[in-house]
């Protein structure tokens, strides 16, 4: 059984997620209101993964999230209201620990629960499954872990059929990720010079209201720039383009420049911004070559086919291992269909993009 302790001010929100999860053969679940009364549940019920809501009295979710981290670490679930305001409070959870977020139902539950439901359960579940060890905070305990595995690791698609790879000077880096994958970028990108020579294109499953501020926290963090695409962009060495969530991300050729856009989603696709249709639009402009793919934590299975296709047609493809993925759902997927010409901890994906750009950086220098 996986319990689940359900944390909320609101009653009608812990019969909402009560009534969900007790619907479900494998679930056990307990409520509590605030984050005083949770902490001491936690301690108590010792819950598989916890729901925690943000504006709790007595203690708010964030104070309550940075005792579980460091008391009783486990996976945390945020439940976040699709607002900007929302987004800020439900990125600095991440940081803090969060595994991942569910939304909150706008308006009448009642009108959304069928809608929401499904998604609510597959990332609760999802999130139950993540084992998180030691009290440090997420970024951290990847780069710990990745660090302190990253000499030994090694598995047959550890190591690149290329190991001397020589890629062209105007290549274009394809990212995609979905659960765990803000700090996954932050330990990617943030390291990586401002003379970078390529451009970055990012499709993070997102809302539309959390992308702007993912995208202005990574402009803050990192030495190259990093923008939200909610226009045609012109597609420009050094710069990281953010897909703009509840849309779809596609490189585009236009009057012989590759701009980035945003595009109605795709109903074909499941997640949004897909990384299949990016990756497939990226491949109608350029030749394979002249890709870099690199698929990391997330649930599901969104990349890994378009990314294999890639990696047979003569792009370098690079997915993350198991040991640093908060889900090793997308990544674990590519590795399966033997798309993955190597298989990398996070310190060594933008450690290995650095060796891959270092000539055309040291000729621009």
């Amino acid at each position: 059984m996986i319990r689940l302790l359900v944390v909320d001010d609101s009653a009608l929100m812990r019969r909402f997620l009560g009534r969900i999860f007790r619907a479900e053969p494998d679930f056990e679940v307990d409520f509590a209101r605030d984050g005083v009364e949770a902490l001491a549940k936690v301690a108590s019920f010792q819950p598989h993964v916890v729901t925690l809501d943000v504006e709790m009295p007595n203690m708010n979710g964030l104070a309550c999230l940075d005792r579980i981290m460091v008391e009783h670490p486990r996976p945390i679930v945020m439940v976040s209201a699709l607002t900007e305001h929302g987004a800020e409070e439900t990125l600095r959870a991440i940081e803090l620990g969060a595994v991942d977020f569910i939304p909150k139902p706008q308006g009448t539950i009642s009108l959304h629960a069928d809608e929401l439901t499904p998604m609510i359960v597959e990332r609760v579940r999802a999130a139950a499954a993540v084992r998180i060890s030691g009290s440090r905070r997420l970024v951290d305990r990847i780069r710990f872990r990745s660090s302190a595995s990253a000499q030994s690791y090694a598995e047959p698609s550890s190591k690149s059929t290329r190991p001397n790879a020589s890629l062209p000077p105007n290549c274009v880096v394809l990212i995609g990720t979905s659960t765990g994958g803000p700090p996954a970028l932050d330990a990617v990108l943030s390291d990586l010079p401002e003379n970078f020579p390529w451009p970055i294109l990012v499709a993070q499953h997102m809302p539309a209201s959390f992308t702007g501020p993912l995208s202005r926290r990574l402009d803050k963090l990192c030495r190259i720039r990093a923008v939200e695409v909610t226009r045609p962009m012109p597609v420009v060495a050094g710069t990281i383009y953010i897909g703009r969530g509840d849309a779809d991300l596609l490189l585009v050729r236009r009057e012989k420049r590759l701009f980035a856009i945003a595009t109605p989603p795709d109903p074909e696709h499941r997640w949004h911004p897909s990384v299949d249709r990016l990756v497939r639009s990226a491949m109608e402009q350029l030749p394979p070559h002249s890709l870099v793919g690199i698929l990391m934590t997330g649930m599901g299975n969104d990349g890994a086919a378009a990314m294999t296709d890639l990696r047979a047609a003569g792009g370098f493809t690079i997915a993350e291992a198991k040991q640093s993925a908060v889900v090793w759902g997308m990544p674990g997927e590519l590795v399966k269909l033997g798309g993955a010409e190597e298989t990398l901890p996070l310190p060594r994906i933008g450690e290995r993009l650095l060796e891959l750009s270092s000539r055309h950086r040291d000729r621009d220098a």
